[in-house]
Order: C-alpha cells, then sequence, then structure tokens
C-alpha cells in the first residue's frame, strides 16, 4: 500500500459540484492536468443510490443515511440504508446472475476484469478524491490505494485463466479419475473503512474471476468509493447481478450481516474488520457451514535488535505505524527495542516524525496525517495515551488532540512503555508510537507472541542466523525483515489465531472460492 506522490502540487479549493440526482457534493478540488479522453470528474463518480442487478436503486423503505467528510464536518452526500429485506433481493439476484456467469469462460471473465483494470487506471485521480473526502486519508496515499485496488484487478484477470484441476493415476484400468474446480457460488462480502477500494477488489475480483457472485456491503463510513467501482465495473462489461453492493447505516449493519451469513444462498462469506465482529460472523455462518474467511485485528509486534541498521529500522517503523494515520490492521502496534540500541533509536524516531508528519486535510499537499475516521476513534486514541500516562509512560511527542479539527489527533511518541500499558495489549489504530525496552531475543519473542492476534510483525537484524530464528518462531501471518512495507498484491495476506481464518490475494486468494470436485469415471 505505497503512497504515491502526485507529479504537480496540489491546489486546495472549495467548491460545490451539483449533481444531477445528488444533494450538493463538498470536495476539495485540485489542479491537475487536462483530463484524458474518457476521464471524468470526481463528481461523476458520486452516487446516491445502492448497485443491485445491475441497477441503481434505493432502500425499500426509502431510508437514507449522510456520509461526511471526517476531515471537515461536512456532509457529503447520502445513501440508502438498506435493512434485510433489501440484502435478501440483491441475493436472489446474485444467485441468478450465479447459474449464467458460472458457465462463461475463463477467458471471458478474464477479458471483462482487465478491461475494469484499464477503467479503473484511466480514472484513478478522480477515484482517489472521492476516496480522500469520505476516507480523509491523503490524496497521494488515495492514489497508491487506488493503484493497490486496479493491480487486484489486474491480478485476478490473469489468474481466472489459472485455475487447474488434476488428473489423478486411477486404481483400475476401467477408470479414469479427475478432479474439477467449480465456483463455489455466490459470495458475501463485508469490507472495511480504512481502504475502502483496495479491499473490495482483493475480495470480490477473486470470487468474480473464479465464477462466482458477490453480494457485498461496504463500511458505513465509506460508501462511495464501493458505488464508484460499481460503474467502472458495469461499463467493463461485467453482468448484471454479478456484482451487487448493499449500504447500510451502523443501525442496519448486524441485520444485514446476518442475513448474508444466514442465507443458504450465501456459500462463502469473507470478511475485514474486527475481531469482535469476526467472531459474531463466524457463529452465524456455522448454521449453514458456510466456507469463512475473516481478516481481523491485530497487535503488530515491530522488533529492533541491536544489530539493527537504526536509520532502517526508524524509516521502517515511519511507514509502518503512520500510514493511514495508524489506522491499518498490519500497523506497528508494540514497537519493542533491545536495551543496546533503545536510546539511540528513540532519539531518532522522535527527530525524523517531527521533520516528516504533518497533521491537516487530505487534500493539502503537505498533509501526511489526515484524521481518524470519526470521533469515537479520536476517544479511544486519547484513552490509550492517558492510560500510558499514567502508568508511568514518557510523552515525547505529541499525546493530544489536533487543533485542525474534532476528528484530528497528534502524532504521538511514548517511551519507557510496559506491557500492562494498554498500547501494548489493545490494537491502537492510532498514530501513537508505543515503544518498550527489552534484553534478550528470547523476551523480545515471547512478548512480540503474548497476544491473542497474529496478523502480521516486523523485525530489523544484521544477524543472519537471528533473522531466521525469529522469522520461525514470530506467531503471524506476514513477518516483515528490515521492512516495515510488505503488502503486495502477488503474496498471500492473512493472519493466524484470533486475527482470522484463510489468505487474500497471491495465487492462493483464489482458493476460497473454489469447490474440489472429484470425478471418477467407471466401465471404461
Amino acid at each position: 500500500m505505497v503512497c504515491c506522490m502526485c507529479s504537480r502540487s496540489v491546489q486546495i479549493l472549495s467548491r460545490q459540484l451539483k449533481l444531477s440526482q445528488l444533494r450538493v457534493f463538498h470536495i476539495a478540488m485540485d489542479t491537475v492536468p487536462p483530463a484524458a479522453s474518457g476521464v471524468r470528474s470526481a463528481s461523476s463518480f458520486l452516487f446516491d443510490k445502492a448497485f443491485v442487478n445491475g441497477q441503481w436503486v434505493t432502500a425499500k423503505s426509502g431510508s437514507v443515511y449522510q456520509i461526511t467528510n471526517p476531515s471537515t464536518g461536512k456532509t457529503i452526500g447520502s445513501v440508502p440504508d438498506m435493512n434485510a429485506d433489501d440484502t435478501q433481493q440483491a441475493i436472489e439476484k446474485a444467485n441468478a446472475a450465479f447459474l449464467r456467469w458460472r458457465e462463461t469462460t475463463a477467458k471471458e471473465r478474464s477479458l471483462i476484469l482487465r478491461k475494469w483494470f484499464d477503467l479503473t487506471n484511466q480514472n484513478k485521480l478522480e477515484l482517489a478524491k472521492l476516496l480522500t473526502a469520505e476516507n480523509g486519508k491523503p490524496l497521494k496515499e488515495a492514489i497508491g490505494e487506488i493503484n493497490y485496488a486496479a493491480g487486484f484487478i489486474e491480478w485476478y484477470a490473469e489468474e481466472a485463466r489459472r485455475v487447474y484441476g488434476d488428473v489423478i493415476p486411477p486404481t483400475a484400468a476401467s477408470k479414469r479419475m479427475l478432479v474439477l474446480k467449480q465456483p463455489i457460488g455466490v459470495a458475501g462480502m463485508i469490507t472495511p473503512w480504512n481502504f475502502p477500494s483496495a479491499m473490495i477488489t482483493r475480495k470480490a475480483c477473486a470470487a468474480i474471476a473464479a465464477g462466482c457472485t458477490v453480494v457485498l456491503k461496504p463500511a458505513e463510513d465509506t460508501p462511495f468509493s464501493a458505488l464508484a467501482m460499481c460503474q467502472l465495473a458495469k461499463e467493463a462489461g461485467l453482468p448484471d447481478g454479478v456484482l451487487n453492493v448493499v449500504t447500510s447505516s451502523r443501525d442496519n449493519a448486524p441485520s444485514v450481516g446476518n442475513t448474508l451469513c444466514a442465507s443458504p444462498i450465501i456459500k462463502k462469506i469473507s470478511f475485514t474488520g474486527s475481531t469482535v465482529t469476526g467472531k459474531i460472523l463466524l457463529q452465524q455462518s456455522a448454521s449453514t457451514v458456510k466456507k469463512v474467511s475473516l481478516e481481523l485485528g491485530g497487535n503488530a509486534p515491530f522488533i529492533v535488535f541491536d544489530s539493527a541498521d537504526i536509520e532502517a529500522a526508524v524509516q521502517g517503523t515511519m511507514v509502518s505505524k503512520f500510514r493511514c494515520s495508524g489506522q491499518t490492521c498490519v500497523c506497528a502496534n508494540k514497537i519493542l527495542v533491545q536495551e543496546g540500541v533503545y536510546e539511540r533509536y528513540v532519539a531518532r524516531l522522535a527527530e525524523v516524525m517531527k521533520q516528516e508528519l504533518r497533521v491537516g486535510d487530505g487534500f493539502d499537499d503537505s498533509t501526511t496525517q489526515g484524521p481518524l475516521i470519526n470521533s469515537k476513534a479520536v476517544d479511544k486514541v486519547e484513552s490509550i495515551v492517558e492510560d500510558a500516562k499514567k502508568l508511568g509512560a514518557g510523552l515525547l511527542y505529541g499525546g493530544k488532540r489536533s487543533d485542525k479539527g474534532e476528528n484530528f489527533f497528534e502524532p504521538t511518541l511514548l517511551s519507557n512503555v510496559t506491557v500492562e500499558m494498554r498500547c501494548a495489549k489493545e490494537e491502537i489504530f492510532g498514530p501513537v508510537a508505543a515503544v518498550i525496552k527489552f534484553k534478550t531475543e528470547e523476551e523480545a519473542v515471547a512478548i512480540a507472541n503474548s497476544s491473542n492476534s497474529g496478523l502480521a510483525g516486523y523485525f530489523y537484524s544484521q544477524n543472519l542466523s537471528q533473522i531466521w530464528r525469529v522469522a520461525e518462531k514470530l506467531e503471524v501471518g506476514l513477518c516483515g525483515v528490515n521492512d516495515g512495507l510488505i503488502s503486495a498484491i502477488e503474496a498471500p495476506f492473512g493472519g493466524v489465531k484470533e486475527s482470522g481464518l484463510g489468505r487474500e490475494g497471491s495465487k492462493y486468494g483464489i482458493d476460497d472460492y473454489l469447490e474440489i470436485k472429484y470425478v471418477c469415471i467407471g466401465g471404461l
């Protein structure tokens, strides 16, 4: 999820864009080169309806809810507040579409996905503006996410044509034994707000490539990025009913999720979000014995050994900890630094934070730290920092709400953190670097593995023997060695322990949407 730099500086303007079927949309627009052929404005991707069976639809109740920009607090627009009945209708449409979509060839599916990829690339800046408006992350990071999202579309356009079965040596001359891989059916998906475009394509494009259809509920805070992707998929030629997006407020989210999980039509659930919610969805899916993949919370250890390149470790900390203002499930959470380099590391990290981190609106080109997603997120981060201070942590930088707005929190550096503090035990999900001193390798590994979570882990060392030992001992699904930014389209993404089930991305990501069928032909 790399952050790409814009080729031209961003000039922030405040203007109101009037849409034909939408209320006023407040978004900062930047000065860019003349649009290429086929490229639209950001406002043309703002849809105030859900997307079911290839049509823009409202909730049966007529209810809507508003989406606000977390940076400014202004209303961007509204979307349907759909419920269980609306979701059931989307499931039925997706099932009807599946009966047709599963009969298409891998090449046909691949060509459609490739066209979707091309359209996403053509409109990446406008999609990024929309993402920044509803999520708050800096525009440079938003562009990086759109690149990442497009990459998953491209990847699964290629993987669609690489789903192979097997021929098994028969047990008798009169038999032939085959293994077929077939699409599992309709997939239900629930995606998060922190990467509202990339998490959709990572899930939905794997399913679509396999021959499945999708009913997806985006996070209530960031539905517009999902709906924009629907428009591009439709333009790419994706048949009606293959991709369906149901929007709902926080109040209706539990009923929508339960409908997806309990439906006998839905054969697969894919969820990215909190561990608490993931456990509920897993329980709800048990009655129909669904295949479930879960990408849940993390508490990523970031270990710096005495042998580490300190400058590299600090830069790795910056990219791992402060991307998306610390709101990623693979962010460095508890930073463990060996006593021999502790003072040097902390001093250098404080210096770099002061030099490089700038809090502000995502449309300001100098901003590196946007807002947190909402005021509840700020409350949580503030309480975690106060807990650490109360228990004896040193505050070296930041530590309080920012004057930029109610959803902003200053990048914060805490020293002398202990394992009893909340910042070491809980997923912070905010721009707080909490540094713990340790003595031995065994101690660091024990602290790192003490969590029930096991998503990502990082460590810095120049000792080859130590690198092998620690890489094998860390109880995580993703391990970064001398690298703080390890997510890649080509690599599997997922955790162990209570961080989830299954893997997304890579060649393994399509497997969860396929059933294996053994065929034995006798009497030959």
